[in-house]
């Protein structure tokens, strides 16, 4: 079991990174290799500004090469309770930006040409439990008959067609949802911003940032840069002079495992539906095949964050979970197995403005691997002048009480979690 990201080691190397010092006056710098920063770099470079993108280690290295493979649409909340916090008006808006999300990874794969494996897939959340069936059933009703009638209840009998396993009481099919190859995709965005004239600055974490006039003044290991506009889009890796938003996000650990390849016949014993599959538990899993036929299978196998000891105790929990589900597979060896961090806010909702004088997008509490191309394309949007679509603009976000960056409270939210899978 090799202890890496499969996205990072399947993925043709992105070599068009910037050589020298990082110098120079730029219209924008963008700080974050990931999906939202490279998305908003495509953008500005393609309409002549200059942009520089400012990569703590390498493209993809973060969240964007860390996650599940799954493009779903939706929100992580029902729909029900998300308007009951939003209201009706911003909770449509939300859910409909990660339908144009969906949308619009589609067509950048299309426009750059990425060979990346992007399919229109759909998603099914399976209820865990009699209750949960209800609970998505009642969903259902409210989100089919106002925002997204591409969706479809499926009964546990129904459910036969869709995955090899007799664990799951029903579940809900959001028609709209995709997959794609992540490394392959977040390199392919990183070879477009370059080729589009963006200077992509690997290994370069800021570490210091000053006011420079109306901009701002940015030091990297490599050199120091100056920028009319700053863009975050660190995510659960923020860190060096960014308190404000330390303050704000909650890095917490998701973990992966990818199966050797299945044969025709294992595959279509254990995701006949080929599509992306969630649990309806507070700590649950998500699994779908990969390009080479592999079940990628997750979950919180435990909420701290990723080291090698983390990733191969998590791997053995994940395999667990995996067996349970799907006990023909308990032979199956396991080649990958990975951790990284998800950025959550308090209340599970993404946020993107600006605070600090910088644009920042993030918080998207496991959900950004769909929804993040599109915030980085609004934000760049917004510099261009060009009207501003945020979904969440203006919401607040207020720092969380007694947490300054590091989540001491994790094991807490953890049992209480646990707890509640137990009792619900």
């Amino acid at each position: 079991m090799q202890l890496k990201s499969y996205w990072h080691d399947t993925a043709p190397p992105f070599d068009a990174g910037a050589k020298g010092p990082v110098a120079g006056q730029f219209d924008v710098a963008v700080i974050g290799g990931g999906f939202t920063g490279l998305a908003a770099a495509r953008v500005l470079a393609k309409a002549g500004r200059s942009v520089a993108v400012l990569e703590a280690q390498h493209v993809g290295y973060g969240g964007s090469g860390r996650n599940g493979g799954h493009l779903n649409n939706g929100i992580a909340h029902s729909f029900i309770a998300a308007k009951e916090h939003l209201g009706a008006e911003r909770a449509a808006a939300l859910y409909k930006a990660f339908d144009a999300s969906v949308d619009l990874i589609g067509h950048i794969v299309q426009e750059e040409r990425i060979d990346c494996d992007f399919r229109r897939s759909g998603k099914l959340k399976l209820a865990s439990k009699p209750a949960h069936y209800e609970s998505i059933a009642r969903n259902y009703e409210v989100l089919h008959g106002s925002v997204d009638p591409d969706t479809e209840l499926l009964s546990r009998g129904d459910l036969a067609r869709e995955i090899g396993s007799d664990a799951f009481f029903g579940g809900m099919l959001q028609k709209k949802s995709a997959m794609v190859h992540m490394g392959r995709y977040v390199n392919g965005l990183a070879d477009a911003a370059a080729r589009h004239g963006a200077q992509v600055f690997e290994r370069a974490p800021v570490t210091a940032r000053k006011r420079a006039g109306e901009g701002w003044a940015l030091t990297t290991p490599r050199g120091e840069l100056t920028a009319n506009k700053v863009i975050l889009a660190t995510g659960a890796y923020t860190s060096g002079p960014f308190g404000w938003f330390r303050r704000r996000i909650v890095p917490m650990g998701s973990f992966i495992v990818a199966t050797r390849p299945l044969s025709e016949a294992e595959a279509a014993a254990t995701l006949p539906g080929l599509r992306t599959y969630v649990t309806s538990l507070n700590i649950g899993n998500y699994f779908r095949l990969s390009p080479d036929n592999r079940l990628i299978f997750g979950g919180r196998a435990q909420f701290s964050g990723s080291d090698a000891k983390a990733d191969a105790r998590a791997g053995e929990i994940l395999r667990e979970s995996m067996v349970r589900y799907f006990p023909h597979l308990a032979n199956v060896g396991i080649d990958y197995c990975w951790g990284g961090l998800v950025d959550m806010t308090q209340d599970r909702f993404p946020r993107a403005g600006e605070a600090e004088g910088l644009l920042f997008a993030m918080g998207y509490s496991g959900h950004g691997a769909q929804m993040s191309s599109l915030m980085g394309t609004i934000l760049a949007e917004t510099i261009l002048g060009q009207g501003d679509r945020n979904p969440m603009k203006g919401l607040p976000w207020n720092a969380i009480p007694g947490y300054f960056g590091k989540p001491w409270f994790l094991p807490i939210v953890g049992a209480y979690y646990r707890f509640l899978d137990r009792i619900q």
